[in-house]
């Protein structure tokens, strides 16, 4: 659902971004121990099922169906099956919080880490630079307008937002939609990620002080750029989108000084697994299994001619990466955490 429903070794912190000391100042020290939940905004790539969400695009709630109350959230639970993501399995945030990983239903509030996903997927960051994928898709300005009004004042009745950190991962749907636009891109992608950072102005205003975005995935080496000597977008557009992000990640922490945000390179740890995928378990880097599915994909891949199992290929489909490549990118991503 890349196009049609929806991620730096080098660490990029924190309210004074401190490359290279993995000992920040107490006011940027980020203990991802401490935290209690983690709060996700972005796409296809972070999106889960809920009992309430739309099906096949959100936990909770639509842009047709935009408001729900205390007893709808709470009473919410992440559902996990082969449909559940985007991905064929658990992703990056269920890895990383360990929280709706088990077959079936499971309540935010019973994991040790709460995962609360108001991602949608399809999601672009605004309407002012992209159309809507759907009439009933929530962009990330109105994830988080919507988290503002209906999602916080629930939370924070016993998440305090000290305890919990905010992600991001945005962006993946924007750079494709707009891959062919006559702009000039740094530009474009500058005023992109302005918008993006005066929306988490209004996490900042209710209270949060963490936050973790994920720059975009090598875009142009999914299966069909791989195949194409044009890619939509390229790699020139994936870095001017990443270094735009940085930028605005490293202003916004000065800016607000009490702060702390990081950016994690997907981009670098993701083309690691691709240039060297049998240290990973992947033998697949350039299509995807035509029976992505089928509902007895894990057991019957040769007889929708995959010679080798789902979780061996790096691409779930066009534009999704496999549930195995988010357990290995969540497992360096907590790594990275807790430096």
């Amino acid at each position: 659902m890349l196009w049609s429903s929806e991620l730096i070794l080098t660490l990029l912190p924190f309210a004074a971004f401190n490359v290279a000391s993995p000992t920040p100042r107490s006011r940027d020290k980020f203990d991802w121990s401490s935290k209690k939940a983690l709060i996700a905004f972005g796409d296809s790539y972070t999106y889960v099922q809920g009992t309430h969400g739309h099906q096949n695009y959100s936990f909770i709630a639509d842009q047709l169906n935009f408001s729900y109350d205390a007893e709808t959230l709470l009473s919410n639970k992440i559902v996990q099956n082969q449909t559940a993501t985007a991905e064929g399995g658990p992703n990056w945030v269920e890895y990383l919080t360990k929280c709706g990983l088990k077959p079936g239903l499971t309540s935010p509030k019973t994991c040790s880490k709460q995962l609360w996903d108001f991602a949608f997927a399809g999601a672009d960051i605004s309407t002012e630079y992209t159309p809507l994928h759907h009439n009933y898709t929530v962009s990330l300005v109105n994830q988080i307008s919507q988290f503002k009004s209906y999602g916080a004042p629930v939370l924070q009745t016993f998440l305090k937002p000290s305890k919990s950190l905010i992600a991001v991962w945005i962006g993946i749907n924007d750079v494709g939609d707009s891959s062919k636009y006559a702009v000039n891109f740094p530009t474009f992608y500058n005023n992109l990620t302005s918008t993006l950072f005066s929306s988490v102005d209004k996490l900042y205003d209710l209270g949060y002080r963490s936050y973790l975005f994920m720059n975009l995935p090598p875009l142009d080496r999914t299966p069909g750029n791989q195949a194409t000597t044009t890619p939509h977008p390229n790699a020139t557009q994936v870095a001017w989108y990443n270094d735009a992000l940085a930028s605005k990640a490293e202003q916004f922490g000065k800016e607000k000084g009490d702060v702390e945000v990081r950016v994690f390179d997907a981009h670098s740890r993701l083309s690691a697994m691709l240039d060297d995928p049998a240290k990973y378990g992947i033998v697949n880097t350039t299509n995807f299994c035509a029976g992505y599915d089928q509902p007895d994909i894990d057991t019957n891949y040769k007889a929708y001619g995959c010679p080798t199992p789902l979780d061996t290929y790096f691409w779930f489909n066009s534009g999704h990466m496999t549930s195995h490549v988010h357990s290995i990118l969540a497992a360096e991503l907590e790594d990275w955490l807790k430096e």
